[in-house]
């Protein structure tokens, strides 16, 4: 039987179907894919930022650390400002479910390409073709979760939070495998096993894609055969653009952090313009996207912080922490499997809570600012560490840091998915939760770009000021809680 949520699109089963514990069956298989394309994307991201930095005799490229950070951070936010064009083709051209499986193969390709050819070619092409593919599959395979449930469908934070348990074992995995090849055989063969998890998520997903509903095939604005050519044009255009900006100098390794931020910026603004001026919105749809905007500002904070795990986690993980294991000396990169732990042990909790409260749970901009809030505690607790020699940090103390964060992500990370698709405009569906993405785009740009400003010898001020500008963003939505839900017309 088939329902319809609040924005118009269907949802694939009523709430009766409850095969996928408690959850409706086809999750299973978003879920799998999701996991494994989890997987290669953390294992290839756990041992990128030590590739660029490490020398040549270390089997690395040698690139300064400040442009390596920058260079990982400018990725990482183009994988989440990439969803602008997955979520676009998915809306205008294909639907969610083929753009989810069509990028699947890209980001194999990409694996293959940082595993199989030599130094920066290998970097350039593979984390091109990563960046693209995951920005489509992300906002996508969100999308087709969203399309399971009703709008009032009280399992649906609940299921969001099972399909990030799928995300987090991938992530868990995926670091302590690439991780124990890139120390034993060197980088290259981490890389390849990213590309081997990626081949399964895709086998895996060809085999089960069939029982997902028709509504993820569905193109919800069709985009008229008389406007092709002129968004053939516009693609060419922008393509030519960023080619000549390389060739200037503008575009450079250690000009990609502030490039992406800037342009991430431009984005949501074209975007919101965009969604808000449409005439096909109705005065509730306008006025739930107006009440996004907080949120999503709060977001961009978020994400600004718990980005750096990437980045200057790991040059803290490098040099500040003590990996010793009983005389065996840890990988970098284990490090990124430590908040995956804590995601597969606290996410069901979250889940059951979230559906025992019900109606009764904290409203979507509480848990928001509570994220922020508890973010920035986590960043203050660096400090009884701060300034020590170097290796010095016990590997329990990052233990307990990233448990913090585990906590604000739970807030923030699951409940965004959901809220993007509870408050999108019927003809924007999949492209609303893109714009939750552009909050991670531009929250994981700034960690890169902030991550030059951070000194292993001198960390009180970093942590401090970066902890302080987090707990105010969260203030400040506590105190804005009424006025926004107002704006989300029944959304909580």
């Amino acid at each position: 039987m088939s329902t319809h949520t609040g924005d118009g699109t269907a949802a694939a089963s009523s709430t009766s179907d409850t095969r996928f514990f408690g959850q409706p069956w086809a999750l299973a298989h978003i879920f799998g894919v999701e996991m494994w394309e989890r997987f290669s994307f953390y294992g290839m991201q756990g041992i990128l930022l030590i590739y660029l930095y490490y020398t040549a005799s270390e089997g690395g490229l040698g690139i300064d650390k400040a442009v390596a950070t920058g260079i990982v951070g400018a990725y990482g936010g183009a994988v989440y400002l990439s969803t602008i064009l997955g979520a676009w083709i998915a809306d205008r051209l294909l639907g969610a479910e083929r753009v989810l499986f069509f990028s699947a193969i890209v980001i194999m390709m990409g694996h293959i390409a940082l595993a199989l050819l030599p130094g920066i070619a290998g970097v350039t092409v593979g984390l091109i073709l990563v960046a693209v593919g995951s920005g489509g599959l992300k906002a996508n395979a969100t999308s087709v979760v969203g399309s399971l449930y009703a709008e009032d469908d009280p399992r649906r934070d609940g299921g969001f939070s099972l399909f990030y348990l799928g995300i987090n074992l991938g992530a868990l995995v995926g670091p302590l495998l690439t991780g124990l090849l890139q120390q034993t055989w060197g980088f290259h063969f981490g890389f390849g096993l990213a590309a081997v998890g990626m081949a399964f998520g895709l086998i895996q997903y060809s085999i089960g894609r069939r029982g997902l509903p028709a509504v993820a095939r569905t193109v919800p604005n069709p985009l008229p055969r008389t406007a092709y050519a002129r968004w053939i044009a516009i693609g060419a255009g922008g393509l030519v653009v960023i080619v000549a900006l390389v060739l200037l100098g503008v575009i450079r390794a250690d000009t990609l952090a502030p490039v992406v931020i800037l342009v991430t910026i431009g984005a949501t603004i074209a975007y919101y313009a965009v969604i808000l001026s449409s005439k096909r919105l109705d005065p509730v749809e306008r006025s739930r996207v107006f009440g996004f905007i907080p949120l999503w500002i709060v977001s961009v904070g978020f994400w600004s912080l718990y980005q750096q795990q990437f980045t200057v986690l790991t040059i803290y993980s490098d040099e500040r922490l003590n990996r010793d294991l009983f005389g065996w000396e840890m990988p970098v990169s284990w490090v990124q499997s430590i908040n995956p732990v804590f995601i597969i042990l606290l996410s069901g909790v979250f889940a059951a809570l979230w559906t025992k409260l019900g109606r009764r749970q904290p409203s979507t901009p509480v848990k928001f600012a509570l994220a922020a809030i508890i973010m920035g505690a986590a960043f203050l607790l660096f400090l009884p560490w701060a300034n020590g020699g170097a290796n010095t940090t016990p590997l329990l103390g990052i233990i307990g840091i990233l448990f913090v964060f585990t906590v604000a992500e739970l807030l923030l990370s699951p409940i965004g998915l959901s809220v993007s698709t509870k408050l999108a405009p019927r003809v924007f569906h999949t492209q609303m939760v893109a714009l939750f993405f552009l909050s991670v785009a531009l929250g994981t740009a700034i960690a890169g770009w902030l991550g030059q400003y951070y000194d292993p010898s001198n960390e009180v001020p970093y942590f401090t000021i970066l902890a302080l500008i987090a707990v105010a963003l969260g203030i400040a939505l506590l105190l804005c809680v009424k006025p926004v839900l107002a704006l989300m017309r029944g959304v909580r």
